[in-house]
């Protein structure tokens, strides 16, 4: 099949959507599907504004238009509601195909929280965006019936995978890897050593991650930050003994979480987590929030989806020093067994089904 992939969140970025696509992307080519992406790669971009690392493309439904022409997709989906979004969109209206879109970030909460205005304000937008979609895919049960709420649907489920070749519980920790990481934070932070337990937040470093809920937790041990972000100055000023090692990826990023004694997840506003099952299949347990993500993962009573872990491999609690807390005291076997059930080709296969070919049904619905 061939199937046209536009995304405004590509690489150099580096965060859950961009390695969930590529992801895909790679496991659809290797099962012989011809992908051609559109991304902000291939033309002039601008700084998003107050996201200055992620870069908006600057290129119209005409341009678009042209790309998609050329490759004359059999079936189409657009992951972003970003400018490459918006004028794929009006390409596929203008020539009855049908398309999928997905739902991977919380507009609304994000533009929300930096404004001070409400969410509901912004949600028409996004209603708007996703409306004529032949479906949208989501990561979760939580979220698609989120998405109805708002008025968005259809849905259909395209879970998240982890590379359980690199996310294990054996392998090198960051102790052994500290001459290659080169981090001036880490070299500090293994000179004076860790005070056990270490604990370990991974992802953007932005004020809607909630990230100062971790670190300001009343909890011992070592808090060490991955990733970076636009609230990284203001958070090593606040909290100067936290350790900040910058982004990681690969046998780095594999290291810190099996090095970690507990992985802190406080966001209140992710569709997903794809953190989350990383540090689960690394063997390393989960403290977070009982809210949509870590619901859906971890489970309301810790053991799962479905409550299929017969041990627990986390602790969701209100308060996150509690949370934290607990989930120090976790065995870690089972988070790595829950973290096998998480592979990307079960995912792809759920990402072909949602898909709607331009020679199959479709929901024919206004713009």
């Amino acid at each position: 099949m061939r199937i046209a992939l536009v995304s405004d969140a590509w690489a150099p970025q580096v965060n859950g959507v961009v390695r969930t696509l590529e992801t895909t992307v790679r496991t659809l080519r290797r099962r012989g599907h011809i992908v051609e992406t559109v991304t902000p790669d291939a033309y002039r971009t601008v700084a998003c504004p107050s996201y200055p690392e992620i870069r908006l493309a600057l290129a119209g439904r005409r341009a678009i238009g042209r790309r998609l022409d050329l490759f004359a997709p059999d079936a189409l989906h657009i992951a972003t509601e970003g400018p490459l979004g918006w004028a794929a969109r009006a390409w596929a209206l203008a020539e009855g195909m049908p398309f999928t879109t997905s739902f991977h970030t919380r507009f609304p909460d994000y533009v929300a929280m930096r404004t001070r205005l409400p969410a509901e304000w912004f949600w028409p937008v996004v209603r708007r965006f996703h409306g004529p979609a032949a479906a949208t895919m989501v990561a979760t049960p939580t979220l698609a019936a989120e998405l109805a709420e708002n008025g968005i649907g259809p849905t259909m489920p395209w879970s998240r995978g982890v590379d359980l070749a690199l996310f294990t519980p054996e392998g090198a920790t960051l102790d052994t890897l500290a001459r290659p990481l080169q981090h001036s934070g880490f070299r500090r932070s293994t000179a004076r050593g860790f005070s056990n337990p270490m604990l370990l937040y991974v992802g953007r470093v932005a004020v809607e991650k909630s990230i100062d809920a971790f670190l300001a937790a009343d909890v011992p041990g070592t808090k060490v930050v991955v990733g970076d972000g636009p609230a990284r100055a203001m958070l090593t000023a606040r909290f100067p003994d936290t350790v900040f090692l910058g982004p990681l990826t690969g046998e780095p990023l594999a290291a810190a979480y099996r090095t970690a004694d507990a992985f802190v997840f406080p966001s209140r506003t992710d569709t997903f987590g794809l953190v989350m099952i990383e540090a689960l299949a690394s063997g390393t347990p989960v403290a977070a929030l009982p809210v949509p993500g870590p619901l859906d993962i971890i489970g309301r009573d810790g053991h799962g989806p479905a409550a299929r872990s017969p041990a627990p491999i986390g602790v969701l609690d209100m308060d996150l020093a509690i949370a934290i807390r607990r989930a120090l005291l976790l065995d870690r076997a089972p988070c790595a067994v829950e973290g096998r059930h998480y592979g990307w080709d079960a995912c792809t296969d759920q990402f072909l089904a949602a898909l709607r070919p331009k020679n199959g049904s479709a929901f024919a619905r206004a713009a």
